[in-house]
């Protein structure tokens, strides 16, 4: 009996299989994630919430939207909620590019943003990093041409840790005006750079943020889809009316309400962040200067041996030489944390 063959756009492409089994119990640093968990108050809105009858409903998000919404200083007719980052990404792609339609990637960057445009069948532009890994804003302009139809772009980037700036943002919206745009700040919190408060001018601009991240709701699935009402009600019409559960809106809902938490994990990490640079320079191993909760270790031939070592430790780190060769990308935790990964780094490097 012969197998049903996919779409050609998805026999062609590469699984993507993130290393997401064996966790619990280690040091988790290579999945970005907040290392010490959600605000206490997310746990009391969801036991709170917890009830058979409340369970049957299908959600409404009405009240969520407004909370969220007055966090982020925009109308709840400005966004959409989605399931993770990576529906966005998903509904964005789905809502504006057909197949045979050039996107504008670039590498090495999250990998979701090619998975979409390769399920669409879309036409991919990629752009390389520089080895300095900053941002290649002049070579993201030149290939921005009549026949772009979307640009994605990470801000700061995964899993470099660099960023661009808001005129560099404003350049490439300028030149693509006949584009969308999407701009992914996913870590905006460790940097500060944010493109959000642009959405009522520029018409081609879309912006996603996570409560995977700073939130400690990774389990939760839960993002933000930003951009003008206009826009916002196209995203509405290629998006499934019920993707996103009523427990994550909920948990949202409290996180927002805790913005203490937020910030004194964002005061620990940046403070963790320098302590591992400073750490990673007495052992004499080059990093990538980063914006983001993680820093990109150049470990070379030894990427995979301290990968390995470390995780035999305990201490998990994720290995991005497939896309940055010799690289590895640390996740900034807490300080203690930071200490006690640099500890068993040296262990193994001074080997």
């Amino acid at each position: 009996m012969k197998p049903l063959k996919p779409r050609q756009a998805v026999r062609k492409m590469a699984p993507y299989s993130p290393p997401t089994g064996g966790r619990a119990g280690k040091m988790r640093l290579d999945f970005n994630e907040n290392t010490v968990g959600c605000s206490p108050r997310v746990i009391e809105a969801l036991q709170q919430a917890l009830a058979p009858e409340g369970l049957a409903v299908y959600p409404e998000y009405g009240q969520a939207k407004s909370a969220i919404a007055e966090y982020f200083h925009v109308a709840p007719e400005q966004f959409v909620f989605t399931n993770g980052t990576d529906e966005a990404i998903q509904v964005f792609i789905n809502t504006y590019v057909d197949d045979g339609q050039e996107v504008i990637v670039l590498k090495p960057a999250y990998a979701m943003y090619r998975f979409y445009a390769e399920v669409a069948g879309a036409k991919i532009i990629e752009i390389a990093y520089p080895p300095e890994m900053e941002f290649p804003l002049d070579d993201v302009l030149h290939a921005i041409t009549k026949e772009t139809r979307a640009i994605l772009i990470a801000n700061p980037n995964n899993p470099t840790g660099t960023a661009v700036t808001l005129e560099g943002i404003l350049r490439i919206l300028r030149k693509a005006r006949h584009a969308a745009v999407l701009i992914d700040e996913a870590y905006y919190e460790f940097s500060g750079i944010t493109a959000l408060p642009e959405i009522a001018t520029q018409p081609n601009l879309f912006v996603c943020r996570t409560f995977s991240k700073v939130f400690g709701m990774a389990a939760m699935r839960l993002g933000c889809l930003f951009s003008n009402e206009t826009n916002v009600r196209y995203l509405h019409k290629a998006q499934s009316p019920y993707s996103v559960n009523m427990l994550a809106v909920l948990a949202a809902q409290a996180a927002v309400q805790d913005a203490d938490y937020v910030r004194d994990y964002v005061v620990e990490a940046l403070a963790a962040r320098e302590l591992l640079c400073i750490g990673l320079e007495k052992l004499g191993i080059r990093y990538v200067p980063s914006s983001a909760n993680f820093v990109l270790g150049r470990f070379g031939k030894r990427a995979i041996e301290v990968r390995d070592a470390l995780r035999d430790q305990g201490i998990l780190v994720r290995d991005r030489s497939y896309e940055a060769p010799g690289c590895v990308r640390i996740t900034v935790g807490t300080r203690d944390q930071a200490r006690k990964m640099l500890a068993a780094l040296e262990e193994i490097w001074n080997k």
